[in-house]
């Protein structure tokens, strides 16, 4: 496209005549990703909307069966005891948050009246305390009223040590809630929170019922039936559910946006793969969505020429990157392999730490698999812009990695592979089973040899590996591999999801394989930059101790980045108004879908 035509479009993205989501994905379509498009019109001085036009059906229902697709299987229908993005999701379908992040990183409100700011009085400027005022008239399935005591509740529920939720982490620093009146709600944290919307909103922030969940909070939190047959706000109701299958929904009669939701029914299938997921929506039209198209781009390409359905690309600060065990997986240690009490026997070695992220050919990863799905990068923070460390450079160059290994003493043996004190460099890569993982697998695996890594490949089903049961060893929080590859859907702030590096997270058997901090990674100088920006209210300071953060856990090799990836989706031609935001759940504008005639 010429500079005349770049302009031209820019002047329709002015007039109106052209959103700023199809500009963005004519720009994907020509190869940039979605933040560099953004960035494009930010130079050009087009102001994003401060509000979206909202469909405005005539009635309720009426719409038929949505039938959507996640390869990776839903497992458990609460978000507060959820692993995985998809469990998130699937909870979604039923329960509600406060707030929701949009395509652009805003918060729009759900179960609030309004969102909290400073200009509003919601928000204190001290940062100490947020009040939300809460939708009134809002039923739960059951009937019951949705009222304060049901936040306050949540709060109770997450942030009890016993209950072991994944979500815990976002609720720990809240003092006290105040209840000011049947539909207010005034958050008191125990320090400045620049980041309040880390508590009940988003994917990882829906509210529960208090009248449903109050005998389980606590230890007996997995024992709830509402795990399986949840109780929400939100535009379906639950009919059925197959943990790593299929959850089946109806309409919510009761729902309280007017006229919504279009669908009569929703049927989400699981399992599978990316592949077959594109296929069945863009190729064949069986099903109006597809989740997280993880597939090489070169045919996502040739499957839209069926004409049944489109990509849509979102912008997302998730990146697929190689998490790097720093305990022992093969030593188990009171009954627990990846045991706190242990140190990994080849990766505590710096010299093989940093021999193995000059073997990372991300530039192949781009260009043969991801395309207009994502670009190299050296970060694990990425967006927004202002957190996106310029410190770090990525380099491939295996002549140095095999120099750094003979320096360090590792020397190759008759087969090829290095050795050390007895120790050989042999490793085990697990991740989900997708196609296009298995190439970055076979990638990383066929550079690493060259160097006298043995690398052995492992896949896990995604429903088994993303999995919630504390019992099986083949999750990522259990890790009993040497080294494991995957990417989070990351939020709207670095907050939550730098939380994963944090001493006090580390995933054990002693909560459950509940916390968050897989890699097993301690370190004080982070562990105190962390706590710091949790508290700081100058954005510039802030910025600069999640850069420092970055810096850390990659200059470490504790996590190797590979590619900064765009959110993307299958979407029925026919289907409108998905409006799909890559800083929260797929689903959380889904009472607004629907379907042309």
């Amino acid at each position: 496209m010429d500079e005349r035509e770049l302009r031209r479009l820019i002047r329709r993205v002015r007039a109106g005549t052209l959103s700023r989501r199809q500009f963005t994905r004519m720009m994907v379509g020509l190869g940039l990703t979605a933040p560099m498009a953004a960035q494009m019109l930010g130079a050009a001085g087009v102001a994003r909307a401060q509000s979206r036009p909202a469909f405005t059906p005539t009635k309720r229902g009426g719409g038929g069966e949505l039938k959507v697709l996640w390869w990776q299987a839903v497992s458990i229908l609460n978000c507060h005891l959820a692993v995985g993005v998809k469990d998130n999701d699937g909870a979604r379908l039923f329960n509600e948050p406060l707030a929701a992040f949009d395509p652009d990183g805003n918060l729009a409100p759900i179960l609030a009246a309004e969102v909290p700011s400073l200009d509003n009085g919601g928000v204190a400027k001290d940062g100490l305390s947020v009040t939300w005022k809460l939708k009134r008239n809002v039923q739960w399935h059951d009937g019951k009223p949705f009222t304060a005591d049901d936040v306050v509740f949540t709060w109770e529920f997450a942030a009890d040590p016993t209950t072991a939720a994944t979500t815990t982490g976002n609720y720990k620093d809240i003092t006290r809630i105040d209840k000011l009146d049947s539909h207010t709600v005034k958050i008191v944290f125990k320090q400045p929170t620049p980041f309040w919307p880390i508590a009940f909103c988003s994917a990882s922030g829906l509210i529960i019922p208090k009248h449903v969940f109050e005998p389980f909070k606590g230890a007996k939190s997995r024992e709830a039936p509402a795990n399986l047959r949840p109780v929400g706000t939100g535009p379906n109701r639950i009919v059925d559910f197959k943990p790593d299958d299929v959850v089946r929904a109806e309409l919510n009669p009761h729902y309280h946006v007017a006229n919504a939701p279009f669908f009569d029914r929703v049927e989400l299938k699981g399992g599978g793969d990316a592949t077959s997921a594109a296929r069945a929506v863009l190729q064949t039209g069986e099903y109006d969505f597809a989740w997280n198209l993880q597939v090489e781009d070169d045919l996502l390409k040739r499957m839209e020429q069926g004409g049944k359905g489109r990509v849509d690309f979102a912008a997302s600060g998730n990146v697929e990157h190689i998490n790097v065990n720093q305990t022992d997986p093969w030593t188990e240690v009171d009954g627990e392999r990846s045991s706190i009490k242990t140190t990994h026997p080849l990766l505590s070695d710096p010299a093989v730490r940093q021999a193995l992220t000059l073997l990372i050919d991300r530039g192949s990863m781009q260009e043969q698999l991801y395309g207009r799905a994502g670009q190299a990068t050296t970060n694990y923070i990425n967006a927004p812009s202002r957190y996106q460390s310029k410190n770090l450079k990525w380099e491939f160059n295996p002549d140095k990695a095999n120099q750094i290994l003979d320096a360090a003493g590792w020397k190759r043996g008759g087969d090829g592979i290095r050795a050390k004190d007895g120790k050989r460099l042999k490793f085990l890569l697990q991740t989900s089973i997708n196609p296009l993982r298995q190439k970055e697998q076979a990638i990383i695996k066929q550079v690493a040899g060259k160097a006298g890594f043995s690398m052995e490949l492992k896949t896990v089903v995604a429903s088994v590996f993303f999995g919630s049961d504390a019992a099986n060893p083949d999750n990522v929080a259990h890790f009993t591999a040497d080294l494991q590859m995957y990417a989070w859907q990351f939020a709207a702030d670095p907050q939550p999801d730098m939380r994963v590096f944090l001493s006090r997270e580390v995933a054990s058997k002693d909560n459950q394989f509940s916390g968050r901090n897989t890699t097993r990674w301690r370190n004080e100088e982070y562990d105190r930059l962390w706590l710091a920006a949790e508290g700081e209210m100058d954005p510039v300071k802030r910025a600069a101790m999640f850069i420092r953060m970055n810096d850390l856990v990659v200059q470490n090799a504790v996590v190797i980045p590979l590619v900064w990836r765009n959110w993307v989706s299958g979407v029925s031609n026919r289907l409108k108004n998905t409006d799909i935001s890559g800083w929260d759940s797929s689903f959380w504008n889904l009472a607004r879908w629907y379907r042309e005639a």
